[in-house]
Formats: C-alpha cells, sequence, structure tokens
C-alpha cells in the first residue's frame, strides 16, 4: 500500500499532466510550467489556434474604441445644445382660407410670443429670434472691418443653444426692457476687429454704422449654429435689433424647449394651432408654419448609436467564438494524440478531476493569453489613433475602452475559454485506462 502510495505520489510531481492530487493549489508552479510546456510543444499549432482568438479581441476592442469615439465626437457636436427643442418659422400658405388665397406671407409677431407662453404651459424656454444687417464690410471698429452675421436674441435663446462666455456677460433681461445698444461678439470678429490681448469690453463697434458697446465674448459650444456660425456673428438684443433696423414688430425664428418629461411633439403641435388660429391660416396646411423638431433628430442619432453599438459586440463576439471553436478543436486533437498518457494518468491513479482540470487549464490558459495579448494591441492602437486626432475638433474622437468594459471582455474570453475545453476534458474522462494504454 506505501509503495503504491509512494509511485502515486512521484506520479503527481514528474509527469506531463501534473497530477498533484485533489487539493492542487491554484499556484502550483510545476502545475503551470507543465501546462506551458503542453501548449508550447507544438508552437505552430498553437500560435495559429491562439491567432483565431487574438483576432477575435483585438477586433471587439477596436470596434467597441470606434463606437466609443463616435459617440463621443456626436456628443461634442450637440454639446450645450438643448436635445429638447424645436424651431418655428413662417412660410408661404399652401391653401386657401376664409378667403385669403394661398400662397400667402405672413410673420410671427411681438404679440404671439406671451400669448403662446399662456396658452402652452409645457413650454420651458421660449426665444423669439432676429436674422438680419448682415452684408459686405458691415460689421466696423476703427479702421478694422468685417462681414459679420448679424442675429437678436432674447436671453432664453443662451438656455438653448449655450454659448461659453469667454469675457463679459450674455444679454439679459434689462437690456431688452431698456433697448440697450450693446453687443455679444463671436471669438472671429474679436479676432478680426480687436488687436491681440486688447480687453472688447466697453469698447463700440459699428453695425451697419450703428453703434454698440461690446459687453462679452461668446465661444460656442456646440457645432450646431442656427442662422450662421456663432465665431462670426454679432448678437445684439432682441428689442434693440428691432428698433435700430426698423424691423417692426416681426419675429424671425422661435426657438423653444419642452418642460422636462414633455415631448417636443406636444408643444410643436400646439404652436402650430395657435399661429394658425392667430394669423388666418387653415387648419390643415402644413407648410405654413415651417419647424424642425430636434429631438426627433437626436432620437433617431441615438437609435444609430445603439444600433452601431449592438452590430459591433455581435460581430466581435462572434468572432470571438469562432476563435474558441478553433481551440476546442485544438485541444481535441491534443487529447487524442495524448490518449496512451492519459491512459497510464488514469491507471496510476489520476482522479476525474485532475484529468478535466488539466485539459481544461490549458484551453483557458492559451485563451486567455491570446485574448490578453489582442487586447492590448487593441488598446495600444486606440491610443495611438485617439494621440493622431487629438488635434482641433473632430466628429471621431476620443477612441478608447472603458475599463469595465474591458473587464467584461476578459469575462467573456474567460467563459468561452472554458466552454472550449469542456467537450475535450470530457473525450479525455471517457478514454478508458486498459484501451488507452494500448493505443499505439
Amino acid at each position: 500500500m506505501n509503495n503504491k502510495k509512494n509511485i502515486e505520489d512521484k506520479t503527481n510531481f514528474s509527469s506531463p499532466l501534473g497530477v498533484r492530487g485533489r487539493f492542487a493549489g491554484l499556484f502550483d508552479l510545476d502545475r503551470w510550467q507543465e501546462i506551458w510546456i503542453t501548449i508550447t510543444h507544438n508552437k505552430s499549432r498553437s500560435i495559429l489556434t491562439a491567432f483565431g482568438v487574438f483576432w477575435g479581441m483585438f477586433m471587439l476592442v477596436v470596434m467597441v474604441g470606434a463606437g466609443v469615439a463616435l459617440q463621443s465626437g456626436m456628443n461634442s457636436e450637440i454639446e450645450g445644445f438643448a436635445t429638447n427643442s424645436c424651431f418655428i418659422w413662417s412660410e408661404q400658405t399652401s391653401e386657401p382660407y376664409k378667403g385669403l388665397k394661398k400662397g400667402r406671407s405672413w410673420d410671427m409677431l411681438n404679440e404671439d410670443i406671451p400669448i403662446l407662453i399662456n396658452k402652452i404651459p409645457e413650454i420651458q424656454y421660449l426665444a423669439p429670434v432676429l436674422f438680419g444687417g448682415g452684408g459686405t464690410n458691415n460689421v466696423t471698429r476703427n479702421d478694422k472691418v468685417g462681414s459679420f452675421g448679424v442675429k437678436g436674441n432674447y436671453p432664453a435663446y443662451n438656455k438653448i443653444d449655450e454659448s461659453r462666455m469667454i469675457k463679459g456677460r450674455y444679454i439679459n433681461d434689462i437690456d431688452i426692457v431698456e433697448k440697450r445698444k450693446v453687443c455679444v461678439i463671436g471669438e472671429r470678429v474679436l479676432e478680426v476687429l480687436f488687436p491681440k490681448n486688447e480687453d472688447p469690453i466697453g469698447k463700440n463697434i459699428q453695425v451697419n454704422g450703428i453703434y454698440f458697446q461690446v459687453i462679452g465674448v461668446a465661444q460656442h459650444t456646440s457645432d450646431i449654429n442656427i442662422g450662421g456660425s456663432s465665431e462670426e456673428t454679432v448678437v445684439l438684443p432682441f428689442s434693440t435689433m428691432q428698433q435700430a433696423f426698423n424691423q417692426g414688430n416681426v419675429v424671425h425664428f422661435l426657438a423653444v424647449t419642452a418642460q422636462p418629461g414633455i415631448k417636443v411633439k406636444v408643444i410643436e403641435d400646439k404652436i402650430r394651432e395657435v399661429l394658425k388660429a392667430r394669423h388666418s391660416i387653415s387648419p390643415d396646411d402644413k407648410k405654413a408654419v415651417g419647424g424642425m423638431n430636434i429631438e426627433d433628430q437626436f432620437t433617431m442619432f441615438l437609435y444609430l448609436g445603439i444600433g452601431i453599438g449592438s452590430l459591433i459586440w455581435i460581430v466581435g463576439l462572434g468572432t470571438l467564438l469562432a476563435g474558441g471553436i478553433g481551440v476546442s478543436n485544438i485541444m481535441l486533437v491534443t487529447v487524442k494524440e495524448r490518449t496512451k498518457e492519459i491512459g497510464i494518468r488514469r491507471a496510476l491513479g489520476a482522479t476525474p478531476r485532475n484529468i478535466i482540470t488539466q485539459i481544461m487549464s490549458e484551453s483557458i490558459i492559451l485563451t486567455l493569453i491570446a485574448g490578453v495579448t489582442g487586447l492590448m494591441f487593441g488598446v495600444g492602437l486606440l491610443a495611438l489613433v485617439g494621440m493622431a486626432l487629438s488635434q482641433g475638433d473632430q466628429f471621431f474622437k476620443d477612441p478608447q475602452i472603458s475599463f469595465g468594459v474591458a473587464i467584461g471582455a476578459l469575462f467573456i474570453l474567460l467563459v468561452i475559454g472554458t466552454l472550449a475545453g469542456f467537450i475535450p476534458a470530457n473525450r479525455a474522462m471517457s478514454i478508458k485506462p486498459i484501451e488507452a494504454i494500448r493505443e499505439e
């Protein structure tokens, strides 16, 4: 009995499968050395098998990183822009109504604003906008001239399409009430009209020959430009612009946001209904009141992002699974080649758990080595691409994967490695010791 135990102990220490008994530890150096020897016994086969897993993980990381970069780029494009907003403007009528012929032009008026606010409690912010005062060399200061857009805004507009103030402040309610001749200029306007390092606040510029005092310099946070580039725009108080440029009480444009939890479509339809009733437009006229629902646009992009992300994971996981199948097939070949060896282990007392653990360990280690290498190469490539695209604003921005995604990918890899070794391990357990020893 003692002699048999001694033989088993020696076998456990020196056998290629490293069977050390039921309680073999996770950090058994001999076991890991023997697993490594087994994997590297046929280097070409192991490398080709591992490449499938490597490529699957590499492609998954790169595609997920590309998806994140695309999402980041889209978010940077709309940063500071209210996604729960819509814009309304007037168009020609397309149907006759109450004796009025179709093709009639009409305008929104100042009086429409308080009525809309009172009748539609779902409105959060409403800001009328004026466009005009443009032209060649329409903005001047001393001997400096430039051609820039001119826009009349309410303070609420900055809640909808936010501009970050580099210097000074934005237009406020007092500017509107007192019709102050003040303005907020864009970065490009500052660059053209003022010497470098000169503080523009409190200085005067001329817009179409009328003097306005600069109260702020704005930097646009999103890449969405309503009525022209914000960098090249002079913003005036809405009421001041109406008076200074003789625009009466006409409103060119309405920017509106919905209260939290309210669909923008709700307020958009109600605004159309109120405006049609006030301006004698047929309720069935689909073209007289123009509009753009920003919420619908962003929802479409959101679903597009979800679809792209789902497709990325499906393709990536499919590639990883294909690599896992390759590992499983190679492990089956390995088990067949080692049939006699496994039979000898079984005859000398190796338990089923020892055999299964050994086969599955080899599968998991091969899969993890390939997968972690693919992960590292993928992250490295994303970092290089990120550095190459780091200069300036871009639609494809900061390609990377989060720590959580990396851990999740490694967990998936561990599952695939385990499943890949399960079938070969069962095949090894089905080998009868006597028949295995007779195997040639």
